[in-house]
């Protein structure tokens, strides 16, 4: 089963990117961002802890259902390929 946060946004990310790496460290090699509805550049930020803490682990994690308007932030911040993988 992946991770699939509904909501990152500057008032809830530590939250997300605690249960994130929390799920990481349990074995999950998926993220699904398709139920995420609110988010901002704190989003971006979650996804490359997450994509750090899985490389650590020896597990490349998997980001799938990235909303266009995530996307287009992280290649605001040139970090497009964060998203594609």
């Amino acid at each position: 089963m992946s991770f699939t946060p509904t909501s990152i946004t500057m008032a809830d990310a530590g939250q997300a990117l605690r249960e994130g790496l929390a799920s990481i460290a349990q074995g999950e090699t998926l993220i699904d961002l398709s139920g995420l509805a609110r988010f901002d550049s704190s989003a971006v930020s979650a996804v490359l802890a997450w994509k750090r803490a899985g490389s650590a682990l020896g597990r490349p994690l998997q980001i799938a259902g990235v909303p266009k308007g995530l996307l287009s932030l992280a290649q605001l911040y040139g970090l497009q390929d964060l998203m594609h993988s």
